[in-house]
């Protein structure tokens, strides 16, 4: 049994691979800057190790007032 598909030609000027944080934001520049562009990923876009990773980002700010753990 042989299945056939139709052929869809496409023509970009940028592929971003990946539709995480980074990705997304690099398609966001390069189509603000009028290139013709496609975002692919293997994932269902909410499923990106960006939302994964959601609230495991941390950073020390030294402009704070004094610390008090009590």
């Amino acid at each position: 049994m042989s299945i056939s598909y139709e052929i869809t030609d496409h023509s970009y000027d940028v592929i971003v691979v990946g539709a995480g944080g980074a990705g997304l934001r690099a398609t966001l520049g390069m189509a603000a800057a009028k290139l013709k562009t496609a975002c692919i990923t293997k994932v269902f876009p909410t499923r990106s190790h960006t939302v994964a990773a959601q609230g495991g980002i941390s950073a020390a700010l030294g402009n704070m007032g004094e610390d008090d753990w009590r």
